[in-house]
């Protein structure tokens, strides 16, 4: 509209200057109309003078009073053509204003507009923010009604009973038994054992239902014993007196046996070193742990040349 605008003026002034031109062309054609009516009307009055003497005939006068008229008309014709130029000026003018005056109210109003537009739309930011707050509150809300899991299970056993129970912030409500899990076996070591335990040390498992013994021609369950080494060793001694250490399949040996449940006992062995029996009955006498088998990692080739 900014655009529109300033070639519509640009246009008016030309109308405009067009009509000022004509004005000027107009005046000029008036000024030399009464000029020459002015001649007419002189040669008419000498004519006339001449012709009262007997120097002139009645022809040449009542020429000469046709020019006067003739004359008279052309100033009159020219006048009406000046005076019509400048009522044209004079509308090019009005239009002009009229034109630019109109630019600017339209202009005004769609910048109203906008700016209209522009609260509307933050408006509606405002209250898209006040729905999504209110949104999130009624969310927050309803899951009040559903107590959830940290992560899927089973449910072994159910705490609280009954209906309209209240309960506070933090009652255990159930026990949950994990849908997916990764197995470990639960191990206690008396305290004075503990300093031979270390992590990734190999164990050999024994579970119960699984036999130790050999039997040929039984799938899966002609292992024995099954590897695992520890994961993880609890710095605090648990209720029994004991320290709880976690032991993971041995991923080099067998895989456990996929019937196993959560639960289920094992009964756990630790190679201990060959020790004469002197050394064992000295042990046992003063209180001292036995000798486990500790992983030494051994020395490579260019170790032993820089050595």
């Amino acid at each position: 509209m900014r655009l529109t605008s300033k070639l519509k003026l640009e246009q008016t002034k030309n109308k405009l200057r067009q009509a000022e031109l004509k004005v000027s062309s107009d005046s000029i054609d008036f000024n030399a109309a009464s000029a020459n009516y002015k001649t007419a009307q002189d040669q008419y009055e000498r004519t006339k003078e001449l012709y009262q003497q007997g120097l002139k005939s009645l022809t040449e006068l009542e020429n000469r009073n046709l020019a006067v008229q003739k004359t008279k008309s052309d100033m009159i014709s020219a006048e009406n053509k000046w005076l019509t130029s400048k009522n044209e000026a004079i509308n090019a003018q009005v239009e002009f204003f009229s034109i630019q005056a109109q630019y600017e109210y339209e202009i005004s109003k769609t910048e109203s507009d906008k700016n209209t537009a522009l609260s509307n739309k933050f408006d509606a930011s405002a209250q898209v923010t006040k729905l999504e707050n209110q949104y999130q509150n009624y969310l927050i809300r309803n899951n009040l009604y559903y107590i959830t899991a940290p992560q899927s299970g089973y449910i072994t056993k159910a705490i609280q009973s009954g209906l309209g129970e209240v309960i506070k912030e933090g009652t255990p409500i159930v026990t949950i038994m994990p849908s997916h899990y990764d197995l470990a076996v639960e191990m206690f070591v008396d305290p004075i054992d503990l300093p031979l335990i270390q992590k990734g040390q190999e164990v050999r498992i024994q579970f119960d239902g699984w036999p130790s013994i050999v039997f040929s021609g039984w799938p899966n369950a002609s292992y024995g014993t099954f590897g695992g080494k520890v994961y993880a060793i609890d710095n605090f001694i648990s209720d029994n007196g004991k320290y709880r250490v976690l032991v993971t399949p041995d991923p080099k040996d067998h895989l456990w046996p996929e019937a196993l449940r959560v639960g289920a006992g094992t009964a756990n062995m630790l190679l201990l070193k060959d020790v004469p029996i002197w050394y064992e009955m000295w042990r046992k006498i003063n209180g001292f742990p036995p000798d486990y088998y500790k992983k030494q990692n051994a020395l490579t080739k260019s170790e032993k040349k820089q050595e």
